[in-house]
């Protein structure tokens, strides 16, 4: 019955989710009613155990979500990232105009730009090279989903993406953990995803399909006419600046392992134990901040009539908080599931999949499927971390294994099934593009499945060569 009770509350979030209510109003409701299913006080439940695992998130991460949310809205109402969009978009031009999307979005993920800021900023220049190259619009969300939510946001080495910096705080390690099987597996990914879809468009125009009729949402802009946008090498001085402070201040700045003492001292609540768990968050503040400054300081006069520095910042916070509120549910949900009875036999069986000798198996099934479960790479990957990260933490260090390791496996393997029919951002892509699920999400579901592989893959290469 405790099982069964998880199962049920499991499939109504997701079938909730998917519907578009929220997470922050149904993950207290269905964590609570298998609470009462399993005959676990409710209020208790509720206040001391879902609020109090969901408060503790907003602790360590909201600084991030709220600078990232801000520094993504200054540089889209600067015109910053769509300058940059643009100029790589036209440069490559309609013969490679998948590879021009998906690097487009590339480019602006690995520079700071949450995904969402990306989808507004791409999308109006790829629906122009699409639909003068004569291919299927359909193929747009897919594109994006390549170069925005794959690589450069949990796989390559450095990335300033939250799904890169939440396994820092578990493992104490840096956003550039395990380098090669980063490097390693978002190659593969979007070359396979490359490969794919450049397959799907041969494939359409073979059959006759060419860009198709549309009239939602379709941008009137052409690429061989002036735009009038910041150049592109205007916008990418903030995203350099906080791809190299962060670096500088993650390698090179001394911090003194002294500096939370005093903190400690005070016995506050939830005060890191060990500097090494917060470096990596205290860097990626201080880079956005100076991102922040610069995108204002070199795009305020690209502003378009209406707006203002201080309506993007505003706007920025809003979204923030709606981010941070739906993941700390998420996390509070996942809490309260682990605190049943029925969760024993379910952590046991997840943690008795040693395939290879290691927990990375262990790790990437579990993380994976609660991404897919909770339809979020930060929320299912922080479930995930928040309930297991000591017990797969522990055996790393009995068989010598690298925490490295073990960071890298979580963020990919967030990036896995996060991307299911009930993902918010994929919802919102769609939205955008001005299509639907039946039209666009095949090409999108094919993408989330070498996700998925992808992280498997670099798991084998580790076990193979030791390499990470």
């Amino acid at each position: 019955m405790e099982v069964i009770s998880i199962i049920a509350s499991l499939i109504l979030l997701i079938c909730f989710a998917y519907r578009g209510y929220s997470v922050i109003i149904f993950a207290p409701i269905f964590a609570l009613l298998a609470a009462s299913m399993s005959s676990l006080p409710i209020m208790p439940a509720y206040t001391e155990l879902f609020m109090a695992k969901g408060v503790t998130y907003i602790k360590s991460f909201f600084p991030v979500f709220l600078l990232g949310a801000i520094f993504g809205k200054i540089m889209e109402d600067t015109g910053l990232a769509q300058g940059i969009a643009h100029a790589i978009i036209k440069g490559l031009g309609r013969e490679r105009a998948i590879l021009a999307v998906t690097l487009a979005g590339a480019v602006l993920t690995y520079g700071g730009v949450s995904m969402f800021v990306v989808v507004f900023a791409v999308y109006p220049f790829a629906a122009a090279l699409f639909r003068e190259a004569n291919i299927p619009k359909r193929l747009i969300p897919a594109a994006i989903v390549l170069g925005a939510f794959t690589a450069t946001m949990d796989s390559f080495p450095g990335t300033p993406q939250i799904q890169n910096i939440i396994p820092t705080s578990f493992f104490g390690t840096t956003i550039y953990a395990a380098p090669i099987c980063g490097i390693f597996g978002g190659t593969i990914l979007i070359g396979s995803g490359l490969f794919y879809l450049n397959h799907r468009y041969k494939t359409a125009i073979t059959s006759g399909e060419g860009y198709g009729e549309h009239t939602i949402n379709e941008p009137d802009i052409r690429l061989d006419t002036e735009v009038k946008l910041p150049s592109w090498y205007i916008g990418v001085i903030p995203l350099l600046a906080v791809l190299i402070i962060n670096f500088v201040m993650i390698n090179f700045f001394a911090w003194n392992p002294a500096m939370l003492e005093p903190f400690q001292a005070m016995k506050l609540p939830m005060v890191a134990a060990n500097i090494k768990n917060v470096i990596s968050i205290w860097s990626l503040i201080i880079a956005l901040v100076i991102g922040i400054l610069l995108a204002m300081g070199l795009g305020y006069k690209s502003i378009p009539k209406g707006g203002s520095l201080a309506k993007a910042m505003n706007a920025g916070a809003i979204g923030s908080l709606l981010a941070i509120m739906n993941t700390a549910s998420e996390v509070g949900y996942g809490n309260v599931i682990a605190a049943l009875p029925g969760f024993k036999a379910i952590s046991s069986a997840l943690m008795s999949i040693k395939i290879g000798g290691t927990p990375l198996v262990s790790e990437a099934v579990t993380v994976t499927t609660l991404a897919g479960v909770t339809g979020s790479a930060s929320g299912g990957m922080s479930i995930a971390l928040d309930l297991m990260s000591k017990d797969w933490l522990a055996w790393a260090q009995s068989i010598g294994m690298s925490p490295e390791i073990l960071h890298r496996v979580a963020s990919m393997a967030s990036g896995g099934m996060d991307t299911l029919p009930h993902n918010g951002a994929i919802i919102t892509l769609l939205v955008v593009c001005g299509l639907t699920h039946k039209q666009a999400y095949k090409d999108i579901f094919a993408l989330t499945l070498m996700k998925t592989s992808v992280a498997f893959i670099v798991v084998f290469f580790h076990l193979l060569t030791g390499l990470y």
